[in-house]
């Protein structure tokens, strides 16, 4: 196992709006997807990672994700209260940045599961990160390679593996961001707002040469909504 990373940021707070009648009781944190919750699942790769703490953001069913995390005893868990307020991809991290320690972290969302076709894309992560290189590695999936890449913004990617991301309609990006990554925690200090997203991170650290990307070995499922939770299922069950 590559070392890498030991603590991860786990952005569970999301209201699960699309995923409803399923979010109806519960955070789509803890929707099952073949017997398994997305959250576990996530903190499963993650353990087996090699990460030792995991940070969590609540907001929706907050007490429900609290509860259920006591069982986790394989991990150090810390929770990043969002109780008053969502705060956004960047702003949930930001939140959390005393939690979070100086070295570098994963980031991860809990929608994103995969099934892998070669080395575990975690392991491939930690050995294409370079810091004096790079202060954001995004995990990338090909196009046609996963469920849900929906429309054609995504990533372009150099030789170097330095990334662009397009947000136009007419040019089809050959690679989506899977919601995994390895950040400097560095890279949020300075923002005056609140509750903001990543993405103009994003496009700050690309103009710097800073962004880059590893394309994962794996077929990538990004579980939003319940017909899609129901087809990663036929192909995890």
């Amino acid at each position: 196992m590559t070392s890498g990373p030991t603590t991860a940021m786990v952005l569970a707070a999301g209201l699960g709006t699309r995923m409803l009648p399923l979010t109806e009781t519960k955070p789509k944190a803890l929707v099952e997807v073949a017997g398994r919750t997305l959250l576990d699942r996530v903190l499963d790769k993650l353990a087996q990672a090699g990460v030792r703490r995991a940070v969590i953001n609540v907001h929706h069913f907050a007490d429900l994700v609290e509860a259920h995390l006591r069982s986790r005893t394989d991990l150090e868990i810390l929770i990043s209260d969002e109780r008053q307020g969502l705060l956004d991809s960047g702003g949930g991290i930001q939140n959390a940045r005393a939690l979070l320690g100086e070295d570098p972290i994963f980031v991860a969302n809990i929608d994103s599961l995969w099934r892998e076709a070669g080395p575990p894309a975690l392991e491939r992560l930690k050995a294409a990160w370079d810091p004096a290189q790079m202060d954001l590695l995004l995990l990338l999936v090909a196009r046609g390679n996963g469920i849900g890449f929906e429309g054609p913004q995504g990533f372009l990617m150099d030789p170097a593996g330095r990334l662009t991301h397009s947000t136009s309609t007419e040019v089809v990006t050959p690679f989506a961001n899977v919601g995994v990554g390895i950040l400097k925690p560095q890279i949020l200090d300075g923002q005056l707002q609140r509750a903001f997203s990543i993405i103009p991170i994003w496009h700050r650290l690309q103009s710097a040469g800073r962004l880059h990307g590893v394309v994962m070995d794996a077929f990538w499922m990004h579980v939003g909504d319940p017909a899609a939770r129901d087809a990663a299922e036929a192909r995890l069950g």
